[in-house]
């Protein structure tokens, strides 16, 4: 089914890179852009990526390599965007063909910030790309994990469940298993949110506070969770399935994870500026959490732990005394 289609990656990090491994191991060829010229270079000669999961190695010969996005796009019929949400707006910019007749699937964790929405809510009002073409990847699934071809589960979902099956099909391997969902939205606010909940959860650690802490916050987070994807869209859901809680768990609990890794330094004592200098990717965690707040201020669900990461933040509250807070309103 998915072998006549042809499928285009967008983006250089370690999930576009994550994403093109699963790909190449199913199709003959798949078209990749990253805008960084030395990388393109650099996987051409070497066969892996010098700046992300390096040991993953590509069979070059199914690698349509280039670092202009309209390539890619004209290529394709599935496109798989997986850059940092803080970027998308301006890559899309550098569009000047159209993506009217293009199948979109998101495998970005975050808001747009130029907008405030989600990237699935993105595409379709920004660019009238209807819901049923357009998907996300979620987890829970680390791309460092894939890289060592370690067990992973992904979640597809789609309006469409042929597109779902097409690109789960298209992901999945000895080590990869892909399940479909039909809850676009909310699926895609969970992976948004369960990054800020990672930054609570290092925050947390660098502070001090132990597992016994950390087991309660999360239980905390994944009813926070349902209470803000109910209010943004209301359908019957399983909270605690993988998509939601697994993704959370492992987010809030991985070495892997950027997010706790840029909390952990916040809880230590780093300003955010230098937390972001000192870190090589992008801790999309930071952007959704003024998004996910400025958000619910017109929902207005019960996000303690939400609101406790925006005030250290950004309104520059001693991180120490935000959370002694936080701990008397969990449970």
């Amino acid at each position: 089914m998915s072998e006549n289609l042809k499928f285009a990656v967008i983006g250089g990090g370690s999930w576009a890179t994550a994403i093109a491994k699963m790909l190449c191991v199913n199709l003959s060829e798949i078209a990749w852009y990253m805008r960084n010229d030395a990388a393109v270079e650099h996987i051409q000669k070497y066969k892996h990526n010098p700046n992300y999961l390096s040991s993953v190695e590509f069979d070059t010969k199914k690698l349509k390599l280039t670092n202009n996005i309209n390539e890619a796009i004209e290529y394709a019929d599935y496109i798989i965007f997986a850059i940092p949400s803080a970027f998308l707006d301006a890559e899309l910019k550098n569009m000047t063909v159209s993506l009217s007749d293009k199948i979109i699937f998101s495998a970005i964790k975050g808001i747009v910030p130029e907008t405030s929405l989600i990237v699935g809510e993105h595409f379709h009002i920004q660019y009238d790309i209807p819901y049923y073409n357009i998907g996300v990847i979620t987890g829970p699934c680390h791309a460092e994990e894939v890289a060592l071809e370690r067990l992973s589960y992904l979640t597809i979902a789609c309006g469409d469940p042929e597109k779902a099956c097409i690109v789960a099909k298209s992901l999945s391997g000895n080590y990869i298993k892909a399940k479909i969902s039909d809850d676009i939205i909310g699926t895609e606010y969970a992976a948004m949110l369960k990054n800020i909940y990672a930054i609570a959860a290092g925050i947390a650690h660098g502070l001090g506070y132990g597992d016994n802490f950390q087991s309660v916050m999360m239980s905390n987070g994944i009813r926070e969770m349902k209470k803000f994807i109910r209010k943004v869209h209301k359908m019957k859901r399983n909270i605690n399935d993988s998509a939601y809680l697994g993704d959370l768990l492992v987010t809030g609990y991985s070495v892997f994870s950027r997010n706790r890794m840029f909390g952990n330094m916040i809880g230590k004592g780093y300003t955010v500026k230098s937390a972001m200098m000192e870190m090589s990717m992008v801790a999309e965690g930071y952007y959704a959490t003024k998004s996910a707040y400025k958000l619910n201020q017109g929902y207005g669900a019960k996000t303690p732990i939400i609101d406790a990461v925006y005030a250290v933040l950004y309104e520059g509250k001693d991180a120490k005394s935000v959370f002694k807070k936080l701990t008397e309103s969990l449970d």
